[in-house]
């Protein structure tokens, strides 16, 4: 059996310095939110015969259409092109299209989306919102779920040790992104808030096994025993499964992240590391955590 919750120190200052360097590059850098959340326009378009390339492009936004601090992406996957600048209306886009495939005669436009600053302020502040919503409901369905593992560390800990693992796991992939927007150039979507979602859910899923375990074991031992050994046991019968799911689900993120389209690549790596960080911390965080938490006078 190992001993993971004597080891507490270790797994406590590897959690630290992620958090901290991830809180740190959120600190410094901030997001680069895309136009959904700023406003702007998003055109992406394909130029199937004689493609032109990218600098290309960006001389003719700047040069014919006078569209200035345009930031365009080629995706040489599906060889289309992705451009973002300001907030225009609908008859200003079509005489960009009218130019453009006067450049261009194969010009095929894939989508087109302009928002305006107060849409994607809404759109940010709903996206906060549910975020916050989410580390609210969870730890109170925790603490409600636990109400009969009153010894001796009440139920409302339970809740307490979940939301801080839900902190932690959603930090360390927000600062991977904040790294990413600022070295290069990615940014925050709807797409991000939703890998973020998906994994506070996993995260909690794993927790919650843990702590299952930990509460059955509890109820059933009618002998005192020192708690951090009774939650190091839990960990132990719970450990093959948890790492076995997870293995199972980050394999398919691999794969997903290696042949998926270009366009999902930065969810699928924000779920990937998330999902990475989830097991971490239900196995080597949320335990010995909740062990710290018991009283001075029990064993």
């Amino acid at each position: 059996m190992y001993n993971i919750v004597g080891h507490k120190k270790i797994w406590f200052i590897v959690s630290g310095i992620l958090v901290g360097a991830a809180l740190l590059a959120i600190g410094f850098y901030g997001f680069k939110q895309s136009p959904e959340f700023v406003g702007g326009s998003l055109w992406e378009f394909q130029v199937p015969v004689h493609q032109p390339s990218l600098s290309a492009v960006q001389n003719f936004f700047s040069q014919n259409l006078g569209v200035h601090g345009a930031t365009i992406t080629e995706d040489t996957t599906n060889q289309s092109f992705l451009a973002r600048f300001n907030t225009v209306s609908e008859a200003v886009h079509q005489q960009y299209l009218t130019l453009v495939k006067a450049k261009w005669p194969s010009f095929t436009e894939l989508s087109f989306s302009s928002i305006g600053p107060s849409v994607g302020a809404a759109l940010r502040k709903n996206a906060i919102i549910a975020i916050i919503l989410v580390l609210i409901g969870v730890s109170l369905y925790v603490a409600f779920a636990f109400r009969k593992a009153s010894r001796p560390v009440s139920s409302w800990k339970y809740g307490w040790v979940t939301l801080l693992t839900l902190f932690h796991d959603v930090s360390i992939p927000a600062g991977m992104l904040a790294v990413l927007g600022h070295v290069a150039h990615v940014e925050i979507d709807t797409n991000s808030i939703v890998a973020l979602l998906v994994v506070m859910g996993f995260s909690v899923h794993d927790t919650i096994v843990v702590f299952d375990r930990t509460r059955e074991n509890l109820m059933a031992r009618r002998r005192k025993e020192p708690f951090a050994e009774v939650v190091n046991e839990s960990v132990n019968q719970t450990l093959a499964r948890s790492v076995n799911t997870s293995l199972a689900l980050i394999f398919v993120l691999v794969a997903l992240l290696v042949v998926g389209p270009s366009s999902l690549r930065y969810f699928i790596l924000t779920l990937l590391v998330g999902v990475t960080t989830g097991i971490y911390s239900s196995i080597f965080i949320a335990s010995p955590m909740l062990a710290l938490l018991k009283p001075k006078n029990e064993p």
